[in-house]
């Protein structure tokens, strides 16, 4: 169901207007991925969260908000997060946290980060870009180098820089 949801709302990733779509057009894309009603109620109730928790965060999907350097999206509640890697467009460094959320960055630029738990990384940018990862006090905590996947604890991760 997750890939439906993905697939369905995948056009959505930065584009759009200033503003964000009401409130009932996210419902409507929960509705035609395939979620109950309840599913639907709890993935608004995350975004809610989200957005209440990161100001510059803004919702441009069912599922889906634009962060800056890139985008979001969130795991619908209920659903298997499981372990297979994750699939990442050309160019951008996608992340995979415990809870399922996802995190694409395309910019270069340092971001705040607020996954949590242990996931997966797709590092699909131009070989040879190297991605770093900061601690809360701004310290290199590691790096990798594209073109690389693997899996990481994102708990002590404050900070992405993708290139």
């Amino acid at each position: 169901m997750v890939a439906a949801v993905v697939a369905l709302l995948a056009g959505q990733l930065l584009v759009g207007s200033a503003s964000a779509a009401p409130a009932s057009d996210y419902a409507a894309q929960a509705h035609a991925a395939g979620l109950t009603a309840t599913q639907a109620d709890a993935l608004q109730d995350r975004v809610d969260d989200f957005l209440a928790s990161h100001p510059a965060a803004r919702q441009i999907a069912a599922d889906r908000l634009a962060i800056p350097g890139g985008a979001v999206t969130l795991d619908v509640p209920g659903t298997d997060v499981g372990v297979t890697a994750i699939s990442c467009s050309s160019g951008w460094l996608c992340i995979r946290d415990g809870y399922g959320d996802r995190y694409d960055y395309y910019y270069c630029g340092l971001y705040e980060f607020w996954g949590i738990g242990n996931g997966e990384f797709n590092n699909n940018q131009s070989s040879g870009t190297v991605a770093r990862f900061y601690n809360e006090n701004g310290s290199l905590r590691w790096t990798n180098t594209a073109k690389d996947t693997g899996t990481a604890s994102w708990t002590p991760v404050w900070f992405v820089r993708p290139c």
